[in-house]
């Protein structure tokens, strides 16, 4: 049940980012179409360019342009896959937590070993590696604090990547637009200083674009990754102190004394007096004698 669940999950985030990726081709073919179908219709004067910002960005593809859009796919994936993952629902499920504490009530730990081997849920996972360390409890304790640390550290390198790709955003915007403001100071150049103000313009403009975009890749992500590492924290938190609470169930009972055993009582230690004081007159305390508690 379980992999048929983990390939099912598989398959659905396959077909997010194949449904990402379609709508992105369709929307850039359909721009480039549109700067076509217009560019074809108007002349081509500078007073004449009144495109708008996705016109420009159609116009002006190139290796940044396409490596901001492989990355805001990229990112657009780590959301919706964070969002789905980062849930209490699939971190703590409740019936994984009460078949967990229906198995511990009735000493079914064969079956709670093989039951936490194969759920995939964050609870068993922390449970399963201190089963296997019994009947010490304090090796109990030490593997299950062992797992809790580096599943805490793996949910949160799931989400590291998309700080990654938000931090990256304005940097590839700034190198597109450092490239674009060259090229167009180039042409500047090649004019000899008499280029049309209007066309150094709208080269800047082109050139500008690629700040736009990189702004708009860094924001989502950056906001997203802020969301979620608040979630990963707080339910990991929660799962901490559940498995906590579930190997506490397991804990063996520390070991009394035998019914019928014969404890002294703690008697405190007499003062002898000294002959000099047995000749004052000052009487001699007794010996004390060790008492018997009565048996349990």
């Amino acid at each position: 049940m379980n992999r048929i669940e983990r390939s099912g999950y598989a398959t659905s985030r396959l077909r997010v980012a194949l449904l990402v990726v379609l709508l992105g081709l369709i929307l850039l073919l359909t721009r480039r179409a549109t700067a076509q179908t217009a560019g074809a219709a108007n002349a081509t004067t500078a007073t004449q360019r009144t495109e708008g910002v996705f016109d420009l960005i159609a116009e002006n593809i190139d290796f940044v342009f396409v490596t901001i859009v492989a990355l805001s796919i990229a990112g657009l994936t780590l959301i919706i896959q964070g969002f789905i993952q980062c849930r209490r629902s699939v971190f703590l499920p409740a019936s994984t937590i009460n078949t967990i504490r229906e198995l511990i009530a009735q000493k079914r730990f064969k079956e709670l070993i093989d039951f936490t081997e194969a759920d995939p849920s964050f609870i068993s996972r922390a449970i399963n590696p201190a089963l296997k360390r019994a009947p010490s409890f304090n090796a109990m304790k030490e593997a299950m604090e062992t797992s809790l640390g580096e599943q805490t550290a793996e949910q949160f390198r799931r989400i590291e990547y998309l700080n990654i790709i938000g931090n990256l955003g304005p940097l590839l915007g700034l190198l597109g637009t450092v490239l674009g403001m060259i090229d167009a100071f180039q042409a500047l150049h090649a004019a000899q200083g008499q280029a049309n103000p209007a066309d150094l313009a709208y080269g800047i403009s082109k050139a500008l674009t690629h700040t736009l975009l990189g702004l708009l890749l860094a924001i989502p992500c950056l906001a997203a990754f802020g969301v979620l590492r608040t979630i990963v924290d707080r339910l990991t938190v929660q799962g901490s102190m559940e498995a906590e609470d579930l190997l506490l169930m397991i804990k063996p009972v520390e070991t009394r004394p035998p019914i019928g055993t014969v404890r002294p009582a703690i008697v405190p230690q007499p003062t002898f007096a000294s002959p000099n004081d047995s000749a004052a007159g000052v009487r001699k305390p007794p010996t004390p004698t060790v008492v018997p508690t009565p048996q349990e």
